[in-house]
């Protein structure tokens, strides 16, 4: 009988090893696509409250999905915001501290001409697990202008591409002249996201019949200015001109679920959708959604973003998470997670992320471990800010540490305080009635802003 019983056993521990197996196979997502928007505010969606433009097939990836409301971009404009998505690194660790730009230019922001592909990359992690990987839309992390050396898009780990004049490797179908856009384009400024959109469709289908697993970086310049939605759109950005965009680019985030139902991937794509920074213009704050500041701001509004994830089976449909605290550096950590990607410990020890995989999928809790960091501003000459007469022109330095949230000057001056949970306008200056927390939160802050090179 022991034979027997060893044998039985041997076998039930061996059939549950490979249920488990499968458990967690099945628990990774055969694709991913981030969803990366151009200065979209969240009150630019109807799911955030935004009231000036219907979005109704974004407000449905938040009813199938979980809505945040305390996700942070890396940064308040587009480069260095989408450098923390790439790497998992505070940007201006990267030496990326403004939008990407002339070589003049970059030496006056302080920062290098591209993405160093030698920074941690979430594409190569994700393809070195056995993703296909493209990116679709705009890059702006190298190249355009006289940046004629940045690297290629597979040094960062991508397979395919199709991207704007500001990449290493623009596409001539939406790059006919030496410019962002021009009339001349096959593709015109208003069938941008259509464009992206029937890329990543492809992509997924192709792979797909391979049983290859796909990460698309789906970055549309939609809604960034200018708002132009057709032929004969009036000039200048005016509310019609944007709701005429937005109302088109929520149609092509339909198409793009529709699509993925078609082809019998929805129940097993992860979808994130999110803004790379905030809002310019604001229509006098209503697509800050209530929150001080715009994008070139350390304000709420200018790096509080919309975050909505879908997975279907696996993501909590029509909840809100109002309470945990999750970034965009987190992407590259959490994504690993949900797919079984190694990551090297000595990429590890570079990021500034955390894995948040179980608050996506689950109720557990976001315990940041160290607090969140931005800096924006270094000079006066080479950096934009919002108009004065806004009052949302911030400190160039902010932390995030609990419900705290400190902003000050690089050089000590202005230090502002708000309990961020009580206070999500940061209209009540804290600052002296709290000071030791200033004061701490301050001598750190500085410190590191004067350790970034």
């Amino acid at each position: 009988m022991k034979p027997t019983l060893c044998l039985l056993f041997t076998a039930f521990i061996c059939t549950c090893t490979l249920a488990h197996h499968a458990v967690a196979q099945a628990a990774h997502p055969t694709n991913i696509i981030l969803i990366l928007s151009d200065d979209m505010g969240p009150g630019d969606l109807g799911c955030y409250g935004g009231t000036h433009t219907p979005t109704p097939q974004i407000d449905r990836l938040a009813k199938e999905g979980t809505r945040f409301t305390r996700y942070y971009a890396a940064a308040p404009i587009c480069s260095p915001s989408r450098a923390g998505i790439i790497s998992g690194m505070f940007p201006a660790r990267l030496r990326i501290t403004s939008f990407l730009q002339t070589k003049a230019g970059n030496r006056g922001c302080e920062q290098a001409d591209f993405l160093d592909p030698k920074a941690p990359s979430l594409p190569r992690l994700l393809k070195a697990a056995g993703y296909a990987t493209a990116h679709f839309g705009k890059w702006h992390l190298g190249g355009g202008r006289d940046v004629v050396n940045a690297p290629k898009f597979a040094a960062y780990g991508y397979d395919e591409h199709a991207s704007t004049w500001e990449s290493p490797e623009p596409d001539p179908d939406i790059t006919a002249t030496n410019w962002i856009w021009s009339p001349k384009d096959k593709f015109k400024r208003w069938e941008r996201s259509q464009f992206f959109v029937d890329k990543t469709l492809d992509f997924i289908a192709r792979n797909r019949k391979l049983g290859k697993p796909c990460f698309v970086n789906l970055w549309p310049d939609d809604v960034h200015t200018p708002w132009v939605p057709g032929p004969d759109a009036p000039k200048g950005d005016t509310l019609k001109n944007l709701q005429g965009v937005l109302t088109e680019y929520d149609h092509q985030i339909g198409r793009l679920m529709d699509g993925l139902r078609a082809m019998g991937a929805d129940a097993d794509t992860l979808v994130i959708f999110a803004s790379d920074n905030g809002a310019l213009p604001t229509l006098n704050g209503a697509r800050s959604a209530g929150f001080r500041g715009s994008k070139l701001s350390l304000y709420e509004g200018g790096i509080r973003m919309p975050f909505i994830v879908r997975w279907p089976s696996h993501v909590p449909a029509g909840k809100t998470d109002d309470t945990n605290v999750a970034s965009a550096v987190d992407l590259l950590p959490t994504f690993c997670a949900l797919t079984g990607a190694a990551i090297p410990q000595d990429v590890q020890s570079q990021l500034d992320g955390q894995d948040i995989s179980a608050t996506l999928i689950g109720d557990a809790k976001i315990e940041r471990k160290t607090p969140l960091l931005w800096e924006y501003g270094r000079n006066e000459k080479f950096f934009s800010y919002p108009g004065p007469a806004t009052n949302n022109r911030s400190p160039n330095v902010a932390m995030l540490e609990g419900h705290w949230k400190l902003l000050v000057n690089a050089d000590g001056t202005r230090a502002e305080l708000y309990d961020i949970s009580k206070d999500v306008s940061e209209s009540i200056n804290l600052a002296t009635e709290h000071a030791d927390v200033t004061k701490s939160m301050t001598d750190r802050a500085i410190a590191w802003r004067n350790s970034l090179p």
